[in-house]
């Protein structure tokens, strides 16, 4: 518990670093590019594009999803899977990759992941207002349920980081955890309830599928875009689920980090 104070300390210490560092890693990232930070928007609506017609069209043939269309279910939960897929796997890679920039800087390792994240939450704010201004004319305006979105947006940020605190570190000792990630991730992509519901599955699969946390936040997300009701009271057994199992995270994250940063050097 002491490593996680030790941690979360740092963050809020630094917090003005990491708001400058994560600005300036997002328009580093646009610069080369002609469309600069077009590409945040383009890149993800050209996938959502993608799997709306593989799966919307293709596998389930235009049928919709508990009375709602395919492509505004599948829209509200894949606004947020484009935030964890990438916080994840920059955030792996990143104490490896900007170490040898940042050693010389007098500021805490445990701010890098962070930043990382907090640059792409960024592109992930631009996409999800332009998410909920689509809804509005496409049949799911505004609702009192909305109010409870940024719960799950703080739960999202507060799980990269926790997530990425482990890998981080274990990334940097053994570069093939990377790679791992990578796998990990391409397969969450299917096992979390993105681009196909739940009520598929046999009931008894339902718990094990949930053990993903990110089935959580992906679901709070949907009905708090769609209207649907109060997610984190309706389900309370997994919010306490949720928020435990993050509370675990973090402290497992932040004793490895802590444990291991003074030798990040020496593994690179």
């Amino acid at each position: 518990m002491k490593s996680a104070l030790t941690v979360l300390k740092e963050q809020f210490q630094y917090f003005h670093l990491v708001r400058r560092l994560s600005v300036y890693e997002l328009k580093s990232n646009s610069s080369a590019n002609y469309l600069g930070m077009a590409w945040e928007v383009i890149q993800p609506g050209i996938q959502i594009a993608i799997y709306w017609f593989v799966f919307g069209f293709g596998i389930r043939g235009r049928d919709d999803v508990a009375g709602v269309d395919f492509f505004q279910w599948m829209l509200a939960g894949i606004v947020v899977w484009f935030l964890i897929s990438q916080g994840i796997l920059k955030g792996t890679k990143s104490i490896y990759s900007k170490i040898k920039v940042l050693s010389k800087m007098n500021f805490p390792m445990s701010v890098i992941p962070n930043y990382i994240i907090f640059a792409q939450f960024y592109s992930h704010l631009l996409l999800l207002v332009l998410v909920l201004i689509l809804m509005q004319f496409i049949g799911f305006p505004l609702s009192i349920y909305i109010l409870q979105l940024p719960i799950y947006t703080f739960g999202v940020l507060a799980i990269l980081f926790s997530v990425t605190l482990i890998t981080s570190t274990l990334a940097t000792i053994a570069q093939d955890v990377q790679m791992f990630i990578q796998s990990i991730m391409r397969m969450l992509l299917y096992l979390s309830p993105i681009l196909w519901p739940l009520k598929t599955l046999p009931d008894w699969l339902h718990p094990i599928m949930q053990i993903n946390p990110f089935y959580y936040i992906i679901e709070g997300y949907r009905q708090s875009i769609l209207g649907q009701g109060w997610y984190f009271v309706e389900n309370w057994e997994y919010s306490l689920y949720f928020w435990s199992l993050l509370l675990v995270l973090f402290i497992i994250g932040s004793r490895l980090h802590l444990k291991f940063r003074r030798h990040f050097v020496d593994f690179i």
